[in-house]
């Protein structure tokens, strides 16, 4: 049992780090044996192996994000928690700390989870690694990661996440640092296995999406986080294509977001850096659209479809100097010319489009 255990650890920590879903693990006969075991353990009153229950909710729910019941995450839930609670700096400790935030942020964001089952636990384990420095990386994003997906249900810890956690500012910091420590000098051959910084690099990303196309509460941080993210955009390109793809797609759901600023965009760079992204002759299909329904939302707010709380000569101003980069850069035949499939780009089948669109969109 020992050994199956760190085997299958090992598998949902791999799964995980490489975003590969089990859809198919819930309807196994193995996830019925572990709810059962772990229910079994709970509901023990004397001898009950913390340790053993802690590792069958983290194979758990490495294995299985999507059908966790309520009862089991009344269970899952405060044992990880507690788990992540400790302290101890050691090499082990630290491991088993990973592993137990690893499998939190595989809780999908859709689960509905009383915020008073973990808030006040992971806002106390956010706090210390910012005063102490004790996590790795990784469980260091894991942590936010599990808070940011229950912000996108839950929208009164934007106060507290934003403002008193400062997760714009933490989330900068970490891409930086990320940035600098990937040799993005390697060769090819090199580059085809990831580092592990790369891969924190790129589950920070994936966090971003949730949160710029969900933040409401403006902060000054947001046009500083937009400029950070053009930098690992413009650092990723040509060397981790994936890298570059995530930070095109945080920069569409910012610009969606009627939260965000104008200003943050411009003056953060996004229009700009996709503005050239567009020109490449390498640019592949799924780059041009998320490229394009960018481009949508940035017309669409300047021409005032939607309403800006800002003085109308400020608005008018800012359309004029978005126009003239946009003019400056050849753009103004582009945004004619896809006119008119931009209805189709906004609904629901925009992703099964296939008309070597990225071709067209380059010739243009």
């Amino acid at each position: 049992m020992e050994n199956a255990i760190l085997l299958l650890k090992h598998v949902g920590y791999l799964a995980v780090l490489r975003d590969m879903e089990s859809f198919n693990f819930s309807k196994s006969l193995l996830s019925k044996r572990f709810e059962k075991m772990i229910v079994e353990e709970e509901k023990k009153k004397e001898g009950k192996n913390e340790k053993l229950l802690a590792d069958l909710c983290e194979c758990f729910v490495l294995l299985n994000q999507f059908c966790i019941s309520k009862e089991l995450l009344s269970i899952v839930l405060p044992c990880l928690l507690k788990v992540g609670l400790d302290k101890d700096e050691s090499e082990e400790t630290q491991k088993e700390v990973e592993m137990a935030f690893l499998a939190l942020s595989n809780i999908n964001e859709y689960a509905i989870i009383d915020k008073n089952m973990y808030f006040s636990e992971m806002k106390e384990i956010i706090q210390h690694h910012q005063e102490h420095n004790n996590l790795t990386r990784l469980a260091y994003h894991s942590a936010w990661e599990f808070v940011i997906k229950r912000f996108c249900l839950d929208g009164s810890l934007e106060d507290v996440i934003s403002n008193e956690l400062h997760f714009a500012k933490e989330a900068i910091k970490e891409l930086e640092e990320l940035m600098n420590c990937v040799d993005w000098k390697r060769t090819k051959e090199e580059r085809e296995k990831e580092s592990q910084e790369e891969k924190v690099l790129l589950r920070w990303l994936l966090t971003l999406e949730y949160f710029l196309g969900s933040c409401l509460l403006w902060n000054e941080k947001y046009s500083e986080l937009i400029r950070c993210v053009v930098q690992v955009y413009q650092t990723a390109k040509g060397n981790n294509e994936e890298i570059g793809s995530r930070c095109i797609y945080s920069l569409s759901m910012a610009a969606k977001n009627r939260a965000m600023k104008n200003e943050d965009l411009l003056n953060g760079g996004a229009v700009n850096a996709i503005l050239k992204e567009n020109q490449l002759p390498t640019m592949d299909d799924v780059n041009t659209q998320i490229s394009l329904k960018f481009l949508i939302s940035i017309t669409g707010r300047l021409k005032g479809k939607k309403k800006e709380k800002m003085k109308e000569e400020h608005r008018k101003g800012l359309k004029r100097k978005m126009f003239e980069k946009m003019e400056e850069e050849g753009y103004e035949d582009v945004i004619t010319s896809f006119h008119g499939i931009f209805v189709l780009l906004e609904g629901c089948l925009y992703p099964f489009i296939s008309l070597n669109v990225c071709d067209y969109f380059v010739n243009v």
